[in-house]
């Protein structure tokens, strides 16, 4: 008979290892990065840091590229390995609302939740990308997987023939690209001292005006 773990099944014991070593690292690079930046990060330090040994953090990212990759797949999901935002079911959810306003009013308020988790490590990335060419494509792919998803709110409204007249889809979809960008959230309440709330707000009347019949 093969021995079973403390769970009570084969392998669930290094499972929980692996999860914590995961965690561990990523909470310790994360602390890093924001302290440190990332070019002066080390793997090193970050193995120190999370008690992880270099070789295992190796083993499960790969890279500090990786690590940076995970933690900010994490902030903007809310979960490890959840997916792309707009494939989770809250954003599917609102891509089927049939009132346009309730549409942009919840998109604004995934945006807002989304822009707090990230904002410290956006500007890690965007600060590392100036130097590092795996940071610098980083940024340009996750760019795109934002207006992917931006795009598909576009689509939505113009399907349901909401879009105000005389404003296109790819017009509506630059429109939110733009509003719901990390660099206007950055702007407003890290540079101008918004709360995360105000700025909620003005980006759900802001879209509504811009992109729905008056």
């Amino acid at each position: 008979m093969r021995p079973e773990t403390d769970a009570g099944r084969p392998g669930t014991g290094r499972q929980a290892r692996t999860r914590l070593a995961r965690a561990a690292v990523v909470q310790a690079a994360r602390a890093l990065f924001v302290e440190r930046g990332y070019p002066a990060t080390t793997v090193e330090m970050i193995s120190e840091r999370s008690d992880v040994p270099p070789a295992t953090v190796y083993r499960l990212f790969s890279s500090k590229i990786g690590i940076l990759t995970a933690l900010i797949d994490t902030a903007v999901t809310g979960a490890a390995g959840a997916g792309a935002l707009v494939d989770q079911p809250a954003a599917q959810a609102l891509l089927r609302e049939p009132d346009p306003a309730k549409q942009l009013a919840g998109f604004a308020a995934i945006c807002r939740e989304t822009n707090v988790r990230t904002a410290p490590l956006y500007r890690v990335l965007v600060g590392a990308a100036a130097a590092d060419r795996d940071a610098a494509a980083l940024v340009a792919e996750r760019t795109e997987s934002r207006g992917a998803g931006q795009r598909q709110i576009a689509r939505a409204l113009a399907r349901a023939g909401a879009l105000r007249p005389g404003v296109r889809e790819r017009d509506a979809a630059d429109l939110i690209h733009a509003l719901m960008s990390p660099e206007v959230f950055q702007l407003l309440v890290e540079d101008r001292g918004w709360s995360a709330k105000r700025y909620e707000h003005w980006l759900t009347q802001t879209l509504i005006d811009q992109l729905l019949p008056r």
